[in-house]
């Protein structure tokens, strides 16, 4: 397996594998839909991040991780992070968010932050596992999120 920056062409096979696990996952593998995971929305968002990254395997894709940073440049948002079902626990997830980590960091920005259901015990224990910590809640359309965020050195 082997990570590459997402490219636009790419969103249709990403599509596809979304789709074929959908029963199985969510889009952003933290409890709710952030993208319309039609092709041409896995492509818009994409074209609209300033980062999005791909895993790949000989099957196609098996991960993405889309971020961007915030206006004031110190901080990104990972706006997505999926991984396929059948790669849990292969070390795809972090993978991916070392790959955005360096690509933050080579653009002087210091933190990784990330909107988490807060009913969502799973998530949260996924992010704290990685260096991610509360910073507070907010109400967002799914409900309330607990927004946790990690120095993007950490993840490397």
């Amino acid at each position: 397996m082997h990570v590459r920056a997402a490219r636009p062409d790419d969103a249709e096979a990403l599509r596809t594998a979304v789709s074929r696990a959908r029963e199985a996952t969510v889009f952003d593998d933290i409890g709710s839909p952030l993208l319309d995971v039609s092709a041409a929305g896995v492509r818009e968002a994409a074209a609209e991040a300033e980062w999005s990254f791909l895993m790949e395997d000989e099957d196609g894709p098996v991960g993405v991780a889309i971020a961007h940073p915030d206006a004031e440049g110190s901080e990104a948002e990972l706006l997505a992070l999926w991984v396929h079902p059948t790669h849990a626990g292969e070390g795809v997830a972090t993978d991916l968010l070392s790959r955005v980590a360096s690509s933050l960091t080579d653009r002087d920005v210091d933190t990784l932050r990330a909107s988490v259901p807060a009913d969502s015990p799973g998530a949260q224990e996924f992010f704290a596992a990685h260096g991610f910590d509360p910073r507070g809640t907010r109400r967002g359309p799914a409900g309330d999120e607990s927004i946790v965020v990690a120095d993007a050195t950490a993840l490397r």
